[in-house]
C-alpha cells in the first residue's frame, strides 16, 4: 500500500491540500478552496471581514471549519485515496488566534458526522446544566467560541498594547531576546492583551486560546491540540530558548493567561488519531495520525527544503523575504528580524523587506523599460558595484530597516542613467539583505530563489555576487501545504520508531530547478565586500534624516 500523507494550509484567502506519496516522491493531488468564492455567505473580501476601522482585520473561524468540511468532500469526490493516508499535518496563517469557551473540548470530542462541522461547533453542549450554572458560565448560543471572530496577521490595531508589553519586558532588545521578536501589532500576545482590555467579560469566558494552526488541528483530532514551537514563537509569549511559555511575557499580556493556553510541543508531536467524524463522513483511515500543525512560515521552510544551517531561501515577491536557518538561537537586537522554531528542531529566521517587486517595477517603469528581459539587459549594462552609486529605494514605508516615511535616496548616482538606477535598486535590495541578516552570524552556503523576479537571471547573478554564495531557482507549488505534508511524513516515521533524516524526507520534493545554478563572480564579490560598508553608511545617513537617530 502506498504511503500517503496529507498537508493542509489554512491561509488568509484559501484552504489548500497537498497529498504526497513518500515512496514515489511525488505530489499526487493538490486542491484549493477560495473562501470568497466557495463560502460567500461569510461576506469576506480576500478572506477578511470588512470593518470600518482599516487597522482591524478579522475573519471567521466557522468559515475555516466549513472550508475543512468542503475540502474533504471535494477530495472524496475527486477519488483521493483518503483511506490510505497515514498522517495529516497542517499550516495556518501565522499569528491569528481563536478563542474557545469551556465546552469546546466536549463539543470537539462528540462531533456528529450526521451534521455539518459548522453545526457541531454552533451547538451549545451545556443545555443540561441547571439554569443558574448556565448563567454563571456565560454560555450563549455562540457554540464553542467566546469570541465570534478571529484577529488575523493583517491586523495592525494593537500599537498601544505592543508598547505596553515591550515596556514591561524591558524594551526592543530585551523583548526580542526573550521571545524571538520585538512586539508587532499582528503578533498574538498584543492581540490577546487588546481583547482582555476591551472585552474583559468575554476574555473571562475564554477557556482556551488557539492559533489558527492549533484550532484546525483540534478539529481534525477531536480534542484541544497543542501549539508547536514554530507557531508559538510568533506570539511574543514563548521563551525562544527554553521553548516554554515565558512567565514575564504572560504577566505583561493578560491575567491568568497560562491557564488559557494549551501546552507547547515539538513539530513531530502526535495529537492523536483523526476524529471519527472525518472517518465516518469522508472515509479517512481510522488509524491516521493527526500531528500538531504549525505556522505557514515554519511549514514553508520545510516546503522549500531549508533543513540545515546555512541554507537560505529568498522570495522575490511583492515584498522580499529572507528565510534562514540556524542551529544556535540568536536574536536581532534591533527587533527587525524574527526567530521562530523550525520543524527540524533548530531555529528559523524571517526578515521581510517591504520594498520588493513593486519597487523594482517603479524603477523599471520610470525609465520606460517594457519588460523584465529588458530590465535584465539594463542590469548587465552597468558594472558590478555601479561605480559606487547607491540607491535606497524606500518607495513605501519600510519594515527592514524601520522607515516610517517613504523616501528615495541617491548617493553618487545619476538619476538620468537608466542602467545604473536599475542595477542600483537590485544591488541595494541584496546588500540590505546581507547587512540585515548579519545578526544571525550564519553565512549562507546555498540560496534557493523563488518568486516572480527569480525568473530574471541577472537579478540572481547580483544576488550570488553580493552574498558570495551559489544561487539556485526553486519552483514549489503551495510550499506551506507541501511542508505540512512532509512534516506529517516525518512525524509518522518518528512515531513508528524510525529516526528519519530530514534530507531524505524532503528529497525529490524540494529539488531546485535543473541547470539553474548561478555561481558568484569572485571579482564582483570583492567589489561588494567593500561597497557594503558604503551602503551601510548611506543607510545610516538616510535613517537619521527620515527617522532621527536610532
Amino acid at each position: 500500500m502506498a504511503k500517503l500523507f496529507l498537508g493542509l494550509d489554512s491561509s488568509t484567502q484559501s484552504l489548500s491540500a497537498v497529498v504526497i506519496d513518500l515512496d514515489t516522491r511525488k505530489v499526487i493531488h493538490e486542491k484549493s478552496l477560495n473562501f470568497d468564492q466557495a463560502l460567500p455567505q461569510y461576506g469576506t473580501r480576500n478572506g477578511v471581514l470588512p470593518n470600518a476601522d482599516p487597522l482591524v482585520k478579522r475573519s471567521s473561524p466557522l468559515m475555516w471549519a466549513e472550508a475543512l468540511d468542503r475540502l474533504f468532500a471535494e477530495m472524496k469526490k475527486d477519488g483521493v485515496a483518503l483511506g490510505q493516508i497515514l498522517a495529516i499535518s497542517g499550516s495556518g496563517q501565522q499569528h491569528g488566534s481563536v478563542y474557545l469557551n469551556d465546552h469546546a473540548a466536549e463539543a470537539l470530542a462528540k462531533l456528529d458526522p450526521q451534521k455539518p462541522l459548522v453545526e457541531n461547533l454552533r451547538l451549545s453542549r451545556r443545555s443540561d446544566l441547571p439554569r443558574r450554572n448556565r448563567a454563571k458560565t456565560g454560555t450563549k448560543a455562540d457554540g464553542i467560541f467566546s469570541r465570534p471572530t478571529s484577529p488575523i496577521w493583517m491586523d495592525s490595531s494593537t500599537a498601544v498594547e505592543c508598547a505596553e508589553i515591550r515596556k514591561k519586558l524591558g524594551g526592543i532588545k530585551a523583548t526580542a531576546e526573550a521571545t524571538g521578536s520585538d512586539t508587532f501589532e499582528r503578533f498574538t500576545g498584543p492581540q490577546i492583551r487588546k481583547f482582555y482590555k476591551t472585552e474583559p467579560e468575554a476574555y473571562a469566558r475564554t477557556a482556551s486560546i488557539a492559533l489558527v494552526s492549533s484550532f484546525m488541528a483540534s478539529l481534525l483530532a477531536g480534542k484541544i491540540a497543542p501549539i508547536d514551537y514554530g507557531d508559538g514563537a510568533g506570539m511574543n509569549l514563548m521563551d525562544i530558548r527554553k521553548k516554554v511559555w515565558h512567565t514575564g511575557a504572560l504577566a505583561a499580556t493578560a491575567p491568568d493567561l497560562k491557564l488559557k493556553l494549551p501546552p507547547l510541543a515539538e513539530s513531530w508531536k502526535v495529537v492523536g488519531a483523526v476524529s471519527p467524524y472525518f472517518v465516518k463522513k469522508f472515509g479517512l483511515n481510522p488509524e491516521a495520525q493527526t500531528l500538531v500543525w504549525s505556522g505557514d512560515n515554519p511549514c514553508s521552510v520545510v516546503g522549500l527544503g531549508l533543513i540545515r544551517e546555512g541554507m537560505v531561501a529568498i522570495s522575490l515577491g511583492t515584498s522580499d523575504t529572507y528565510f534562514g536557518s540556524m542551529k544556535k538561537c540568536r536574536t536581532d537586537e534591533h527587533g527587525e528580524g524574527h526567530v521562530f522554531g523550525s520543524p527540524t528542531g533548530d531555529y528559523m529566521t524571517l526578515i521581510c523587506f517591504k520594498n520588493g517587486s513593486l519597487a523594482r517595477e517603479k524603477i523599471r517603469d520610470a525609465y520606460g523599460i517594457k519588460d523584465w528581459e529588458k530590465f535584465g539587459e539594463a542590469l548587465k549594462a552597468a558594472p558590478p558595484g555601479n561605480n559606487g552609486g547607491i540607491l535606497l529605494p524606500w518607495f513605501e514605508a519600510e519594515i527592514v530597516p524601520r522607515v516610517n516615511r517613504p523616501g528615495i535616496h541617491r548617493f553618487d548616482l545619476d538619476e538620468k542613467d537608466a542602467a545604473a538606477n536599475c542595477r542600483a535598486i537590485v544591488e541595494a535590495q541584496m546588500m540590505s539583505m546581507r547587512l540585515h541578516s548579519q545578526w544571525m552570524k550564519v553565512s549562507p552556503d546555498r540560496i534557493f530563489a523563488t518568486g516572480g523576479a527569480s525568473q530574471t537571471s541577472p537579478i540572481l547573478q547580483i544576488m550570488a555576487d553580493v552574498m558570495n554564495c551559489r544561487v539556485e531557482r526553486i519552483e514549489v507549488s503551495k510550499s506551506a501545504a507541501l511542508g505540512a505534508a512532509l512534516r506529517a511524513a516525518h512525524g509518522w516515521l518518528v512515531q513508528t520508531g524510525k529516526k528519519p533524516k530530514w534530507e531524505k524526507v524532503v528529497a525529490g520534493f524540494t529539488d531546485p530547478v535543473p541547470n539553474s545554478e548561478i555561481r558568484p563572480n569572485p571579482k564582483a564579490t570583492k567589489v561588494y565586500d567593500q561597497l557594503i560598508e558604503k551602503y551601510a553608511a548611506c543607510e545610516r545617513t538616510a535613517l537619521d534624516q527620515l527617522c532621527g537617530k536610532r
